[in-house]
């Protein structure tokens, strides 16, 4: 079974953004993602680089009404299992295997895989997968590296994943071949720690208008 698209891409259209988070304290993933999703980004990518990162994903799941929470940074079979078993919408890899695909291809729940390469981005495509994450984006090359896989590699859209700020994001946005890109500076380290549950929701409010 290929890449469910009209899942992920559900998720990836969401709106301009998905917050990339790590959580420490899964008591305070409710109000986070209450301000997110109140400021316009509903997909939310937690991930699994922390103790409580599954229990804050299930914490939202089950008490966020709008927010499609996902886990990111799934390395492996027992990850994926324990992410979808928590309440994860959507899974995200920061490249690929052939046994995490193959794991993905056995659950409803997408995987949106990293590529960083056109040879990546090729061997996923020929397992049906051309909704994609590049990452590091700032890192491996940047906007201007990704627009330049665009005419040969048309088919595969992406959500940059990265080094992506503000200050960034419109020049990735802009592209043909992105749907969204991900980002972490919505929602720090720093503001979660504080609990600045409104100056998140600004920022989630500023990110959810930017276009091109």
């Amino acid at each position: 079974m290929a890449q469910n698209v009209a899942k992920i891409e559900k998720i990836m259209l969401a709106a301009p953004v998905i917050p990339v988070l790590v959580v420490e304290d899964p008591k305070k993933a409710v109000p986070m993602a209450e301000a997110l999703v109140k400021g316009g980004l509903p997909s939310i990518e937690i991930t699994l680089r922390t103790e409580g990162a599954l229990e804050a994903i299930r914490l939202v799941s089950e008490n966020v009404e709008g927010a499609f929470p996902g886990a990111g940074t799934v390395l492996n079979e027992a990850q994926y299992e324990a992410a979808v078993s928590a309440g994860s919408q959507f899974i995200v890899s920061p490249g690929a295997t052939n046994t995490l695909i193959d794991v993905a291809e056995q659950s409803d729940v997408p995987l949106l895989p990293g590529a960083a390469t056109a040879s990546e981005v090729m061997a996923l495509m020929e397992r049906g997968y051309e909704r994609l994450k590049f990452f590091p984006a700032e890192q491996a090359g940047g906007a201007a590296y990704l627009k330049s896989l665009w005419s040969p590699l048309a088919a595969a859209k992406f959500c940059p994943t990265g080094g992506v700020s503000l200050e960034k994001a419109p020049t990735y946005l802009k592209l043909p071949n992105v749907l969204c890109v991900g980002g972490s500076w919505i929602a720090d380290a720093k503001a979660v720690e504080a609990k600045d549950w409104a100056g998140i929701e600004d920022r989630a409010r500023a990110a959810a208008k930017l276009t091109a």
